[in-house]
């Protein structure tokens, strides 16, 4: 098992990948312009909204129209871990995480036309409330909302932290804890001051930035590799000069461009992307907090739609726009993005099991001329704006409506919006104490363990949310069983996967069955299973709900 030749010593020393390029003061002068920008938008929509009422504050006074709403919901999905995520699993295997995107096209859509219906005749403000109002009593509506804060704080905010620092830390050379409490000190300005309707306009400018900077770079990486035929034929002569011999490692998959791969032995079995896939990204476009708070603040039925019609349009962009590049990065730089050996990765980012996630940064710090650079680190910095604003507005929404009004029943508005800008406050502080964590799991395991913890917590949630949509018998006390049972068993496997992590490359595999043969996606689908049977049989045993809630249901399922 003899390495095929030396380490290069280029990248003996650690962050050498990125050598000390600092920004030309014209891409400062992009960076200052793109945050006075920002703030400005903020403060403008601020005085232009009205936001001294709940509705005003936390739904932005239901008068927003169809493109604000779909660059929105477009910015809130689309956070910095989309460009370092998207683009390195591009790199290390193809077009494959695109199916994560295009199935996203397909789910947004039935958010408008299905479920938006539904929570605007319930009159709701959060998704545990419209549980409650469907279900009666408060322990589902507690449950979810503190579920829902958890999955926040641990996985969404982590998640874009740990790719926003990857780029301030590494491609920047810049402090981390100042930048990043930098940025959410002006984050934290107008998510407070001017509730969803500065988050939203906000979040439009970002998606024109994120749109105009990603697809520069996009032309920049075709025209650099020769187009897209080039990028066919040079894929797979991508491979590091020091790797192990008679082994894979290293090596390109031989169905990097395909998206439906094997449903056995791949690493994103087909049957799991049309269905596993399916239960997780309906949980996210249709009963998430963040999504659909975006889409309750439109004028009406019809500007949602049209926003969602927008943000499914907007979809079929990551694929050109992040995957393809992050391939074109390998080719560029195959001993780096594509390192096989695991002592050289660790001494190129500091993580054993590869480096394909330095594949974006690397693009836009060696591709772009000067003032280019800058607009791109503005796209990085918007990307991880927009998903911060939209996370702490939820997030505040759900703690003061499910939370705080349920221990204070009689409080005032006034407190509420109080409460509502206090806890935003109280997030940023916990995101910046997060900071040390993300750090200290850049071995890339955190980044992988995260993405796992959404595909093991959200499908009871999301057949609980469709039975008591669509199902006129589902009743309080199956809805609860189904989601206890199936939020234990998908802990379970959460625990397992802490406690047996994949091999490296041409390591022995040595974890149990039930965490080795079964794909994460196809666990997905047997929690969905699990989750529904318990629903339909704990509420088929017991007494059926009132009429007063079976008329949250739409009148076709009541039959």
């Amino acid at each position: 098992m003899e390495t095929t030749s030396s380490t290069p010593s280029s990248v003996t020393p650690p962050w050498d990948v990125f050598p000390q390029k600092m920004l030309d003061s014209i891409d400062i002068a992009v960076l200052v312009l793109y945050f006075v920008f920002v703030l400005a938008v903020g403060l403008w929509s601020m005085w232009k909204t009205q936001r001294s009422t709940v509705k005003g504050y936390f739904l932005a006074g239901g008068q927003m129209v169809w493109w604000p709403v779909g660059a929105s919901l477009f910015a809130s999905n689309v956070g910095s871990g989309h460009f370092i995520g998207l683009a390195g699993s591009g790199a290390a295997s193809g077009i494959a995480a695109t199916a994560y995107e295009w199935n996203g096209m397909f789910c947004v859509l039935v958010l408008a036309w299905l479920f938006l219906p539904i929570y605007i005749a319930a009159g709701v403000t959060t998704m545990p409330e419209y549980l409650q109002k469907r279900f009666g009593g408060k322990r589902i509506q507690m449950f979810l909302a503190i579920l829902y804060l958890f999955i926040y704080i641990f996985t969404k905010i982590s998640v874009d932290m740990y790719a926003g620092a990857l780029f301030i830390q590494q491609a920047l050379h810049w402090d981390l804890y100042i930048a990043v409490v930098g940025l959410l000190a002006i984050t934290a300005i107008y998510t407070v001051a001017g509730g969803l309707a500065a988050v939203i306009y906000t979040d439009a400018l970002q998606t024109l930035i994120m749109l105009i900077g990603a697809v520069t770079l996009m032309v920049f990486s075709f025209v650099e590799v020769g187009g897209l035929e080039g990028l066919q034929t040079k894929y797979f002569d991508a491979i590091p000069s020091t790797r192990k011999e008679n082994s894979s490692c290293g090596l390109p998959r031989e169905d990097a461009f395909h998206i439906f791969r094997d449903p056995v032995n791949s690493d994103l079995p087909w049957p799991g992307v049309l269905v596993g896939m399916t239960i997780p990204s309906l949980w996210y476009w249709c009963t998430d907090q963040v999504i659909v708070q975006r889409s309750l603040a439109a004028k009406n039925l019809s500007h949602a739609k049209g926003g969602s019609l927008m943000t499914s349009y907007l979809k079929i962009l990551p694929l050109f726009m992040m995957v393809m590049p992050g391939m074109i990065s390998r080719i560029l730089f195959p001993d780096l993005v594509a390192c096989a050996d695991a002592e050289i990765c660790r001494k190129i980012c500091g993580n054993p099991s590869g480096c394909s996630d330095i594949a974006y940064p690397k693009l836009v710090i060696e591709l772009l001329p000067v003032g280019l650079r800058g607009l791109m680190m503005s796209v990085m910095i918007a990307a991880l704006m927009s998903s911060l604003t939209s996370i702490f507005n939820s997030a505040s929404t759900i703690f003061t409506m499910d939370l705080w009004k349920h221990f204070r029943p009689r409080c005032s508005e006034w407190e509420l919006m109080i409460v509502g800008r206090v806890f935003v406050l109280l997030l940023t502080v916990v995101s910046i104490l997060w900071i040390p964590l993300v750090q200290a799991g850049q071995g890339g395991q955190l980044f992988i363990y995260i993405q796992s913890i959404s595909s093991y917590l959200q499908p009871p949630v999301a057949m609980v949310f469709i039975l008591g949509c669509f199902w006129k018998r589902a009743n309080e006390k199956g809805a609860f069983w189904g989601l206890v049972i199936g939020l234990l068993l998908g802990v379970i496997r959460l625990v397992l996967d802490f406690i047996y992590p994949e091999p490296q490359c041409g390591e022995p595999d040595l974890r149990p069955g039930v965490v080795k043969y079964m794909h994460y996606l196809y666990f997905s689908m047997v929690l969905a299973a699990i989750s529904t049977l318990t629903v339909l049989v704990v509420s088929m045993l017991t007494e059926p709900p009132s009429e007063e809630m079976v008329r949250l249901t739409p009148k076709g399922t009541r039959s």
